[in-house]
């Protein structure tokens, strides 16, 4: 009785380890592409750092394999959303999403910003890619955007990094001005990306 009740103990705190620690299932992966893409703002495009610093090109030198700079400065979600057909012309494999910056600075609803975010994943994932939603903070003391990238990385089965300008941000031996990183910033913003980037290749 005591051999009986000692193993089916075991069985049961073996099968409680192996749900808890079941990964989420990600969306394509492993996915059929061959481009890795960064689609995003200027942090993408890598405003305030040297040639050969922007975040894709500090990516792709860590993991060996191109990856395709699709920012552009000054763009929140829905100049993205209007746009987002360019990068699944690519057929790609993996694509980093990184928007809501503009959004923050130009006051645009919340609502709407993440409306337009998980329409772009969508999007991106029904070419058939791997997507890694990338955050960013919406506001100063507090921030109301957490909750709604983790809503949509959970409901799309994407790969997601927590705002990739904490401890960045206001540091100004990091910044190249108020909102850009330098070098020193994108390479710690790259050290947090490449653990979670490596997961979906």
């Amino acid at each position: 009785m005591g051999n009986i009740t000692i193993a089916t103990l075991f069985l049961i705190a073996a099968t409680a380890v192996v749900i808890f620690f079941k990964p989420s299932k990600i969306t394509n992966y492993p996915s059929q592409g061959n481009a890795i893409i960064m689609f995003g703002d200027s942090l993408t495009v890598g405003i305030g750092a040297s040639e050969g610093n922007s975040l894709p090109e500090l990516l792709s030198k860590k993991i060996n394999q191109p990856i395709i700079n699709m920012g552009m400065r000054g763009e929140t979600s829905r100049d993205g959303l209007m746009r987002v057909k360019t990068d699944t012309d690519e057929h790609p494999r993996v694509v980093l999403v990184l928007f809501g910056g503009n959004d923050y600075l130009q006051e645009v609803p919340s609502g709407e910003t993440f409306k337009n975010i998980d329409a772009i994943v969508t999007k991106i994932q029904q070419s058939g890619a791997v997507v890694v939603l990338l955050g960013i903070q919406g506001g100063i003391l507090s921030d109301p955007y957490e909750s709604e990238f983790k809503k949509i990385a959970k409901n799309r089965g994407a790969l997601y990094v927590k705002n990739v300008l904490d401890g960045i941000i206001g540091n100004e031996d990091l910044m190249f001005d108020e909102v850009h990183p330098n070098d020193k910033g994108y390479a710690l913003i790259a050290k947090k990306i490449l653990p979670v980037l490596k997961k979906g290749l």
